[in-house]
């Protein structure tokens, strides 16, 4: 398991609130909700090593199909 860092985070209540609930729907504790939050930022901003979480999904998994003539 990678070492984790501590630190402390102030929000104010209303945006905890928030997080609290969503964390609850998907099944996630508020600090793992974050982290989820946290790393698909990190992933969509290009900011994580690869090595990492993998190569990226490409942005267009399909090419657009061809028209068909009838």
């Amino acid at each position: 398991m990678a070492n984790k860092k501590n630190f402390v985070l102030r929000i104010d209540e209303e945006t905890y609130e928030a997080l609290e609930k969503w964390a609850a729907d998907e099944f996630r504790s508020v600090n793992g909700q974050l982290e989820w939050i946290i790393a698909r930022a990190l992933r969509e901003a290009g900011r994580l090593p690869e090595k990492r979480h993998g190569p990226k999904p490409p942005q267009d998994p399909l090419p657009p199909k061809a028209p068909t003539s009838s």
